[in-house]
């Protein structure tokens, strides 16, 4: 039998591996579940001399599409209004900024298939 978690205990699962994964990947996390009264956003971090909102998706299954494809347009005006708080928040004038999207896809409790996807979109 194939255990399959809660939702909220696969999100949070993903979560843990996306920032090993990134980390690994170099990227420097600054904050992990920004909450703003915009929403959320799964992990702030930064790439080089880019601030990067990521967003990671994990899923057990294809049934329904790639872990990434859950990403709505209305998730990504979502996301870059939270990134537009965190900007003016922060008191950010000038930065690079991009979207990425860490895609994880479980089997049982391993990791099928992980994958990062830079600059996924552009802010709407």
């Amino acid at each position: 039998m194939i255990f399959i978690p809660q939702k909220k205990e696969l999100g949070k699962r993903g979560e843990d591996i996306a920032i090993k994964f990134l980390k690994e990947k170099g990227y420097k996390i600054i904050e992990r579940n920004y909450r703003c009264p915009m929403g959320e956003v799964d992990v702030v971090a930064e790439d080089k001399e880019t601030l990067v909102f990521v967003e990671v998706k994990t899923r057990t299954s294809t049934n329904f599409g790639l872990p990434e494809e859950a990403i709505s347009y209305r998730k990504k005006q979502h996301l870059s209004r939270i990134a537009s708080f965190y900007l003016i928040y922060h008191k950010i004038k000038e930065a690079n900024c991009r979207f990425d999207v860490v895609s994880i896809l479980m089997e049982s409790d391993k990791i099928k298939d992980i994958h990062l996807i830079k600059n996924a979109f552009e802010a709407v």
